[in-house]
């Protein structure tokens, strides 16, 4: 098979799974993992078949992780960290030194390997990842303070761990310590400024190129591209490893600078990457052979267990004593949510082979050679540390979030962009009937109305950046705007169609919507048009004005909706609930509304008859 065959039977592959993880709830790289071990093993087809030598490979990935970590950075803004930065300094900080010393000593005692090679695996696996971390968090959908601070370790400890892993390198490079502290802290040091200074002054200089305009629109995608590249590149010629920590800096700086929106940047960065993530793990489990992991799994197993419910619990406990912005709740949520990734994958390949290389220039090196014959085995062991960590907390975390109270099993809470009388009265329908709401409004006399009702209500406005960094959208699947005005339902709607999905944004249908095409928003601009009929706002508000309340009516077989249509002649059909799909609003142009099992419509009726 060629190498263009293999590469698209692996995208093709990759989506498979993808669509799988989604449709099943299941954690994607899981399914990837599994793929990938499993074409290998069926196929005998491998990507070091068609790259000559394992440099290549390992460049390949380097550049791939490097993507991934920039496109994290871009998400990380300093505003999240209000509420999650106390626990976030300390997972980066206090527990990256903790893990680093449990692992290395839990190593020592599971998998019977020289200090060396334990020290290597410990700096390797501090790291947790977005590659693993964001496909969780999109599953369980946590709130907005956890799921920070699980984002924000995420990305920031991976380069951490790569540069931990070339001072352990370094340190059995010189043969102990003795003789490497000045290498390590030059190295640290180097590493620091190199990354820091490299990424932030990129940064400014992107900044100033995207405020003149000096980059056309049509190349800014590709601009990015090929500026991590660069930075990647050149940040490690100047110092191994430091280029993880450059990309990660230019990311964050340039998602905290306010003189140019990147938002469009990361849009494009996260369809490439769902597309490097397929890849990656496709590539790198199908280099596993079966006789490999027959050979470790057994202490490999003993490992991971270690992992979970020693490292990973102590290091988040002890790291945060005395901390009272984290509760136990979250810290207990923290100590059962430890991934790892693609990082950790791709950095045990890297060091292997150099440990490998260092042998071979030395081959009258006994202590050498058993150290590159016991990091050869350290590719099989993390393969089984992803894959078991993967499976453990991705099934995990799902249920643990909501017993504790930070997540919903399915979030169906409603947005509603505006709070007008006749949008408080169908907001507080459903909140007397227990679904979750929020409104957002400008008006503080109208946010003020809500709250004497019972009900959450912000003063914002839903376009701005508060609304869509700040607000915590746990427990609420859908946004309908439903301000009197048309544009700026308009507006919200495509502005968060990142946040909720197409699918579950909406808006009231816009006084144009029956408008000839050329006086019409155009439907991409726009939200999906809600509520039986599609009634507009003006019609709603005059609907309630005449006396319509909100009423909820069971549906079955024997009350049906034609049933409820015959009753309530004019009702205003606005929302359906089913026990398996939870809340969702009526779609505007649907006539007859599908029965499966018991359902239960949330509609406006007028006041006497809803009495």
């Amino acid at each position: 098979m060629s190498l263009l065959n293999y590469l698209a039977f692996l995208l093709g592959l990759g989506v498979i799974a993808q669509w799988l993880a989604w449709r099943l709830k299941l954690p994607s790289i899981l399914l990837l993992l599994l793929f990938g071990f499993g074409l290998s093993q069926l196929t005998g087809m491998q990507i070091d078949d068609y790259l000559q030598g394992e440099e290549a490979l390992l460049s390949l990935v380097g550049f791939f992780v490097a993507i991934i970590l920039f496109e994290g950075g871009l998400t990380l803004k300093f505003t999240e960290l209000k509420e999650a930065g106390t626990p976030v300094r300390r997972l980066c900080t206090y527990a990256v030194v903790i893990a680093f010393v449990l692992t290395t000593v839990v190593a020592r005692y599971t998998l019977g390997f020289h200090w060396q090679v334990c020290a290597l695996v410990g700096a390797i696996l501090v790291v947790t990842g977005p590659t693993v971390v964001g496909p969780i968090l999109r599953l369980i959908k946590p709130q907005r303070k956890v799921a920070s601070i699980v984002k924000w370790e995420g990305i920031v400890v991976d380069p951490m761990g790569a540069v931990l892993a070339v001072l352990v390198f370094i340190v059995i490079q010189t043969g102990g310590f003795g003789d490497s502290w000045d290498n390590i802290l030059w190295a640290i040091v180097k590493t620091v400024v190199i990354g820091v200074g490299v990424g932030w002054g990129l940064a400014k200089v992107v900044e100033q190129l995207l405020a003149r305009h000096l980059i056309p629109d049509f190349l800014e995608s590709v601009f990015f591209l090929a500026l991590v590249g660069v930075a990647f590149a050149g940040s490690n010629a100047l110092q191994h490893e430091s280029g993880l920590l450059t990309v990660t800096i230019l990311g964050v700086a340039l998602a905290n600078q306010k003189k140019v929106s990147v938002r469009h940047i990361l849009e494009f960065k996260e369809h490439l990457r769902v597309l490097i993530i397929s890849l990656l793990f496709l590539m790198l489990s199908g280099r596993i052979g079966l006789e490999e992991l027959q050979a470790v799994w057994q202490k490999g197993l003993l490992f991971l267990v270690g992992l979970i419910l020693i490292v990973r619990p102590a290091s988040v406990f002890l790291s945060n004593i005395g901390a009272k912005n984290v509760t136990f709740k979250e810290r207990l949520f923290l100590a059962l949510l430890a991934p790892r990734g693609i990082v950790a994958a791709a950095v045990t390949a890297v060091f292997a082979l150099e440990l490998e290389h260092l042998a071979e220039k030395n081959p009258g090196n006994e202590d050498l050679a058993v150290l590159a014959e016991q990091a050869h085995q350290l590719v099989p062991l993390v393969f089984i540390v992803i894959l078991g960590t993967v499976a453990f907390y991705g099934l995990l975390a799902a249920p643990l979030s909501r017993k504790l109270g930070l997540a919903h099993k399915n979030p169906d809470g409603i947005l509603f962009a505006g709070c007008d009388s006749s949008i408080r009265v169908v907001a507080k329908g459903l909140h007397d009937e227990g679904h979750m709401v929020t409104l957002l409004d400008t008006q503080y006399q109208k946010v003020a109305a809500a709250r004497l009702e019972g009900l959450n209500a912000v003063t914002a406005n839903i376009l701005s950046e508060y609304a869509e960094e700040e607000l915590d959208f746990g427990g609420l699947g859908h946004l309908i705007a439903a301000t009197p005005n048309d544009e700026v339902n308009s507006l919200a709607s495509r502005e968060f169609q990142h946040t909720f999905g197409k699918a579950n944004v909406w808006q009231i249908s816009p006084t144009d919507s029956d408008s000839h095409h050329t006086r019409t928003v155009a439907s991409h601009m726009r939200g999906r048009f809600c509520f039986s009929g599609g009634p507009k706002f003006k019609e709603i508000e005059a609907f309630v004005r005449d006396g319509a309340v909100m009423k909820a009516t069971q549906i079955t077989t024997v009350f049906t909706v034609e049933d409820f249509r015959a009753t309530y002649e004019d009702a205003m059909i606005l929302f359906k609930h089913d026990p398996e799909k939870g809340l969702s609003p009526i779609e505007s142009d649907i006539e007859e509304i599908q029965l499966v099992g018991p359902l239960t419509i949330y509609a406006l009726v007028k006041g006497k008859e809803g009495a």
